[in-house]
């Protein structure tokens, strides 16, 4: 019988900058069996990613800091430190930071398989403390020519 053991995800783990955001690796497939991939995510203003939707993964966000407007079937709404928003896989979505100040968010996925391509997208972080570099094009490619390895569909391509 195989033992159970627990897992430690930390904050000293894995980052990567996104549009506009840090994504730090808190829990990935590979430490879980594949079951979730966690990360924590801060937001600086306008950073958000485009419209899209997750063939294979569901989505939890829960924002601990600032606010940012979500937009999901069609709907848009904000959502602020304290709440969460559950994402069900197929469903379009986005999400921007329309405040001056940075949100603050932790993004669950299930089952875990989008890291990779995080790691393959992004630029890893070398100063934590450091801003975003501006989004390019070139960044914005990257994102939409891996997405479809990752089951990801882009909204008005």
């Amino acid at each position: 019988m195989e033992s159970l053991r627990a897992v430690h995800g930390t904050a000293a783990s894995e980052a990567y900058w996104g549009p506009g955001d840090r994504y730090t690796f808190l829990l990935t497939g590979e430490q879980c069996g594949g079951v979730m991939f966690a990360f924590d995510c801060v937001v600086a203003p306008g950073g958000g990613p485009p419209p899209h939707r997750h063939l294979a993964e569901d989505e939890l966000f829960f924002l601990y800091g600032g606010a940012v407007e979500f937009s999901t079937g069609g709907e848009r709404r904000t959502i602020a430190a304290g709440e969460s928003i559950f994402v069900p896989k197929g469903l379009a979505h986005e999400y921007r930071n329309e405040r001056e100040d940075n949100a603050l968010m932790l993004a669950i996925y299930t089952p875990a398989g989008m890291e990779g391509w995080f790691r393959e997208v992004f630029e890893r972080v070398a100063d934590p403390g450091g801003q975003p570099p501006p989004v390019t094009d070139e960044m914005i490619g990257r994102m939409l020519e891996a997405g479809p390895r990752y089951n990801v569909e882009w909204i008005g391509e």
